[in-house]
């Protein structure tokens, strides 16, 4: 499984010539819109043939780009379901769709030359350097240790 997640991450970088989750979900046609969600940091919706990510607009950039390429991994790879971000929770699921779509932020999200950069480093201080969640940071360092 992580090995094809891999892969299908290369794809949509190479294809887009990019990391950014908004341009790959553009570069698909995948709407994406930013506004008050609650207690949700965001959404994938498939709506009358219609690929549609919702944003929280209370989000900080880097929490912005995280939500948005969990749920680009969703529009996806899980493209007939509706799923939701739930900020404490979600990156703690076990549920195979949330393990995939976090699997694919973290892939897309973390870039192999980052980790090799910063071996020396321990995964607090990745996740600091990062500003990601330490268990998005060890579900990266699983997919990575498993190929080098």
């Amino acid at each position: 499984m992580k090995n094809d997640i891999r892969r299908l991450v290369a794809y949509y970088v190479q294809k887009c010539d990019s990391r950014d989750p908004f341009q790959i979900a553009e570069y698909l046609n995948i709407e994406t819109q930013i506004g008050a969600l609650g207690s949700r940091c965001g959404c994938y919706m498939f709506l009358k043939n219609h690929r549609c990510i919702f944003l929280n607009e209370n989000l900080s950039q880097n929490d912005l780009h995280l939500v948005m390429a969990h749920e680009l991994g969703h529009a996806i790879m899980h493209q007939r379901e509706n799923c939701y971000f739930i900020r404490n929770k979600t990156l703690l699921l076990n549920s195979k769709n949330e393990i995939e779509a976090n699997t694919f932020a973290a892939e897309l999200l973390i870039p192999d030359e980052v980790l090799l950069e910063n071996h020396y480093l321990t995964v607090r201080q990745l996740s600091r350097l990062l500003g990601y969640e330490q268990s998005l940071i060890e579900l990266r360092l699983k997919s990575y240790m498993t190929i080098y």
